[in-house]
């Protein structure tokens, strides 16, 4: 990697390893305007914010130079303020500037810099066709009126997640960003993780907002709404009101949605905690039966979807444990359905996620009972955030408040489920016979806990040894699946999640970098440290419902069977 010394702006400036110009200019502490790029892409240098001045007066993208030993640069310049001001107004010109109405308002990368540039008037005419919305997938909500053409989101789709469903169509000023001869998304073979949204710089995709569903349901007074938290929310929620990325703030989420009327509220963790019991059992089982292996987790819907549609044939490979979402949707909805007839209410259930592929999951036939869904309505983090807001809740302010019995005990395995590795882990610490303070601390050190995007540990087990893989990013999955597959290599078990982090860089969070979503991540091992109860079987409300609710009937109430898909009739 290149060392050396760069002048920027008349700064003295080392760099060491970094990539590009563009990262040395931002390690010296100037914000240097991007729409195109993003330090976990492949850089595509076409948006020209970032441009540079040389000595001679050359401008260059900063995004595609490399850093070269006494190199002098200006980063602004009066040529360049004037380049920038009519790429923006260039891009405001044949954009949809219905600000105060979008799904990106306050979050904007566009409104941002044009608000830091002075952009107050726009002299060129809007001569672009309108087009049309696409609000077909449950998940993601796709508007090109409001497309810079900045291609984050292409090649997310393609080089991160490896599903390539939205890429660049035809040429010149007719150029777009669309599926593939401009199909609706819910028409391709898009899993709904929403990582397209969650990078995109404007409105033109974003989430499907439900928050007037939400609303509605708070406001009957003949349903009884209840609510779950996944176990990510609790450290993606605080960050939007000040208060740190590590900081569990579930008592205080609990305290808000009692305020907005929510009747009962519950922790999802207890949900995690019936996926590792179950889970781990399953895994058990086919190592006495011998296979089939590898067996992947089923906790993440978009991963789930992408096996559906790209490779059917491991679908016996997956969990049949449905998600910790649908499985204590499946218990809470049973239990409900008594007291919906003892007093005349219907039970309106709604999850709190950090993932926008829950949507999709819960509207799936397979987590329907009698026609009815056991989960009503997702919203995501974000989602939520904006209702928390729009009450004029003070967030920060607010005193914590814990969630209901009898499902208000969790253990420290169910809460470090929102993180890479944390599925695995819980199972390994089900299956083992030491539970000691030992163990625990030889499994945080063994390569369980990390952000590698692919990494395997080798754990003993009587007398054979345990292969584990972890993995994120459905592009990852796809080469890890490929050396099993040509031979170079075992898994006994697979943990799989389709964001990059986890569950706590799911597209319903804030959007954060990779360090951030590792604080994230930090804040939920913090959370399992501080839990009486490190494993799930060790959770007497675990053994409550296996004596209780859900004896004799976990098959029924927690299992799922993902059909091969059918071949369409010739």
């Amino acid at each position: 990697m290149a060392k050396g010394t760069m002048y920027i702006d008349g700064q003295r400036v080392e760099f060491d390893g970094e990539k590009n110009v563009l990262a040395v200019i931002r390690k010296a502490g100037i914000d240097m305007p991007t729409f195109c790029y993003n330090s976990e892409l492949s850089t595509y240098g076409a948006c020209r914010m970032c441009v540079v001045e040389d000595e001679r007066g050359k401008i260059e993208a900063s995004c595609s130079m490399e850093p070269r030993n006494g190199l002098k640069i200006r980063t602004n310049t009066s040529k360049l303020l004037k380049h920038r001001r009519m790429i923006l107004e260039l891009i405001l010109a044949s954009h949809d500037r219905d600000c105060t109405i979008c799904e990106k308002t306050e979050s904007c990368q566009l409104q941002e810099l044009a608000l830091r540039f002075g952009i107050r008037k726009v002299r060129f005419e809007n001569t672009r066709a309108r087009l049309e919305k696409d609000e077909s997938s449950l998940c993601i909500g796709r508007d090109p009126n409001k497309c810079v053409l900045c291609g984050d989101c292409v090649r997310m789709c393609s080089e991160v997640q490896g599903v390539g469903v939205i890429n660049f169509a035809h040429r010149g000023s007719e150029l777009q960003v669309m599926p593939a001869f401009d199909r609706k998304l819910a028409d391709t073979n898009c899993v709904g993780c929403g990582q397209c949204a969650a990078i995109c710089p404007t409105g033109a995709l974003h989430i499907n907002n439900q928050i007037g569903d939400a609303w509605r349901a708070l406001h009957d007074p003949k349903k009884r709404v209840v609510i779950q938290i996944a176990p990510s929310v609790r450290v993606g929620v605080g960050e939007a009101f000040g208060l740190p990325r590590t900081e569990n703030c579930m008592n205080k989420l609990v305290a808000a949605l009692r305020m907005m009327g929510a009747d009962e509220i519950y922790d999802t963790n207890v949900g995690a905690d019936m996926t590792v019991m179950e889970e781990s059992k399953e895994f058990l089982e086919r190592l006495k039966k011998g296979g089939p292996f590898p067996m992947f987790t089923s906790c993440c819907p978009a991963w789930v979807k992408h096996v559906e549609n790209e490779m059917p044939q491991y679908l016996r490979n997956i969990s049949t444990c449905k998600s910790p979402m649908q499985m204590f949707a499946a218990l809470l909805m049973d239990q409900c359905a008594r007291k919906d007839k003892e007093d005349g209410k219907k039970t309106y259930h709604i999850a709190i996620m950090p993932c926008t592929a829950k949507k999709m999951e819960a509207a799936r036939p397979e987590f329907r009972r009698g026609g009815e869904p056991d989960v009503d309505l997702v919203l995501t983090s974000r989602e939520v955030i904006m209702m928390i807001k729009e009450m004029g809740i003070q967030f920060a302010e607010l005193e914590g408040e814990s969630p209901d019995m009898p499902y208000g005990i969790a253990s420290g395995a169910g809460a470090i489920f929102g993180t890479t590795g944390g599925v695995a882990e819980a199972v390994v610490r089900r299956i083992l016979p030491d539970k000691s303070k030992d163990t625990l601390k030889m499994l945080s050190y063994s390569g369980l806990h990390g952000t590698e995007e692919i990494r395997s540990v080798t754990l003993p087990y009587g007398e054979r040894d345990l292969h584990v893989a972890i993995v994120h990013g459905l592009g990852n999955a796809r080469k890890l699946i490929t050396e099993i597959e040509e031979g170079r290599a075992y898994y006994d078990l697979i943990e799989v999640m389709t964001c990059r982090g986890g569950c706590v860089g799911g597209a319903g969070q804030p959007t954060v970098t990779m360090a951030q979503k590792r604080e994230r991540a930090a804040g939920l091992y913090e959370t399992d440290r501080g839990s009486m109860i490190k494993s799930s079987e060790q959770n007497p409300v675990i053994t409550m419902m296996y004596e209780g609710p859900l004896k004799g009937r976990t098959h029924e109430m927690l299992h799922v069977h993902y059909e091969m898909p059918k071949k369409p009739a010739k």
